[in-house]
């Protein structure tokens, strides 16, 4: 058998596989389909140094590559499996089950784990196999009926003479050689290999046919899959849900809050442009007619909540700005929206937590975990269980149906998505996801600003040229920032409004005058402490970053 139609049995196989275990993970648990607990595997097993990488790297688009790294592997996987299971069936076998093991393994080590989550990987890995052994059977027939169909250089059909052994194709007699003018052209004979005990010769039509059964069998099992992984119930449940209104209605926000400046980031970040920086490489799809969330661990009376319960509370609104920890200096990891939902703190109340608990351990849908510490919760700031984002339903990628949301605390410790689980607890009795991998293990936001105007790197004409951008310091506020150009004198740049010491605030230089030449801004915020962000850089890890965020511009 050539090695292309080998390589394209690997691959049609290995896609069988694929396919069915989507469908099965559908009727079992979506979070149970193999190639997404092997990427989670990979998440939790990568050091944080390439995590980081990865993020500075590819930004949001870093599990799409991750994932695309891992179908690729796989796909070369299949294409060898292929070829070694054209010298011998076994081989292909026994690489498909070796493969199979891995994704076992995989899917065992998630979090709440059953016996039940292994049948997407067992059902597809055997499809898999089913798949591989009868594409290379349809492709590889007895000799003798393809050297039965061919045409011989008389143009009469050849015959295996009488009294040949199983499997052999014996000599035909020629008789005398015609004239080379009456000769007709030859028609290649098939060729021959061994197959256990049978000879057997290549079959493009079987192969074809085999190949585009297989293609059809794993192209309705994912589709299907897909289906049932509740996708379309979720966007339905979501799209039906009409949000509460809050006790205390938020006023409209001031006029000066947002400068409206092309290319400044707007006070309110539209939900579709808000950063999302998670572990999940497949969002979980929620639904909130089975979500609960549980209150536990050192409190006194235990809660369970229902979607329909948390709805029924005193509702409440709240404009925060939210920070990932894997933020730059400069980074674009940050956003602000005006969030709807209950208090945490009084759902923590209503549970009574006890004396010496100071951690909030949160746990996600997909079993990722955050530390959250208990008196930031209880200070009074609007830490919310929040089920609204900029007057709709949470989009499921931000958390649907609720989420943690707490100013002045980096995600990693306080946003807990598609949350389902809180235990009350110690941070020297328990760790969250992070900490164990360097991280520290509570995530004050650090005073910080960007400068969105110019782009670093621009080109400017030689005139007067605007300067803008954001400041943070989220539950404290931004008092003041100033901006520098080529190390000169601090100038103060002028501050837009703010609702709260909970969001980032606008700020702008308007009057710059540009000279031709290349030129470094630095910009640096004071926050109402009245501290003033060091200079020192800072990597990201453990705790984020620091420094201030410089630019390079060339005018003329």
């Amino acid at each position: 058998m050539p090695q292309w139609a080998a390589a394209l049995i690997g691959l049609v196989s290995g896609a069988v596989a694929v396919g069915v275990s989507l469908l099965v993970a559908g009727l079992v648990n979506p979070s149970a389909f193999p190639i997404v607990a092997v990427g989670d595997s990979a998440v939790d097993l990568t050091p944080a140094v390439l995590k980081e990488w990865a993020i500075r790297t590819f930004g949001e688009n870093d599990k799409v590559v991750l994932l695309g790294g891992i179908i690729v592997v796989m796909a070369l996987i299949a294409v060898a499996l292929g070829i070694a299971a054209a010298r011998d069936v076994r081989y292909g076998l026994a690489g498909l089950a070796a493969f199979g093991l891995v994704g076992v393994v995989a899917v065992l080590t998630r979090p709440e784990a059953g016996l039940v989550d292994v049948l997407p990987t067992v059902v597809g890995v055997g499809a898999g196999m089913f798949a591989l052994h009868r594409i290379i059977r349809r492709s590889l027939v007895p000799a003798e009926e393809l050297a039965g169909a061919s045409t011989g250089p008389y143009g009469d059909r050849g015959h295996p003479a009488h009294g040949t052994g199983p499997g052999e194709i014996a000599p035909v007699s020629s008789p005398e050689p015609l004239p080379e003018s009456e000769r007709r052209p030859e028609v290649a004979t098939p060729p021959v290999m061994r197959a256990g005990n049978d000879l057997r010769a290549f079959d493009r039509r079987g192969l074809l046919t085999g190949v585009l059964g297989g293609v059809a069998a794993a192209g309705v099992a994912g589709i299907a899959g897909r289906m049932l992984s509740g996708r379309a119930e979720v966007s339905v449940a979501r799209s039906g849900i009409t949000l509460p209104h809050p006790a205390k209605p938020l006023a409209p926000l001031p006029a000066g809050v947002d400068l409206k400046l092309k290319g400044l980031s707007p006070f309110v970040t539209p939900n579709s442009d808000f950063y999302r920086v998670d572990t999940a490489l497949v969002v979980p799809q929620v639904d909130p007619g089975s979500w609960t969330l549980k209150i536990h661990g050192m409190v006194d009376r235990p809660v369970e909540l229902t979607f329909a319960d948390l709805m029924k509370r005193t509702v409440v609104e709240a404009d925060v700005t939210l920070c990932c920890v894997s933020n730059e200096v400069g980074g674009p990891y940050i956003g602000n929206a005006r969030w709807l939902g209950v208090s945490l703190a009084d759902v923590l109340r209503d549970a009574g937590v006890q004396k010496g608990a100071d951690m909030l351990l949160s746990t996600s849908a997909d079993g990722w975990t955050a530390g959250t510490p208990v008196d930031v919760v209880l200070d009074g700031r609007d830490a919310l269980l929040a089920f609204g984002m900029n007057g709709e339903a949470l989009p499921v990628d931000h958390g649907f149906p609720v989420r943690q949301v707490v100013p002045g605390l980096y995600g990693y410790v306080s946003a807990t998505k598609w949350v389902t689980d809180i235990r009350v607890t110690r941070f020297d009795e328990d760790e969250a996801y992070w900490t164990p991998r360097g991280w520290s293990a509570k995530g004050p936001i650090k005073t910080e600003s960007r400068i969105d105007l110019p782009r670093d790197g621009a080109s400017v004409p030689v005139g007067r040229t605007v300067i803008a951008g954001v400041a943070w310091a989220q539950h404290k506020g931004v008092d003041a920032v100033e901006v520098r150009v080529d190390r000169g004198q601090w100038r103060q740049a002028r501050l837009a409004e703010a609702p709260t010491a909970d969001t980032w605030r606008q700020w702008v230089i308007d009057d710059w005058d540009a000279t031709a030449g290349d030129h470094t801004i630095e910009v640096r915020a004071t926050d109402a402490t009245g501290y003033t962000q060091t200079a020192d850089r800072a990597p990201v890890a453990p705790d984020g970053a620091t420094g201030w965020h410089t630019i390079q511009v060339r005018v003329g």
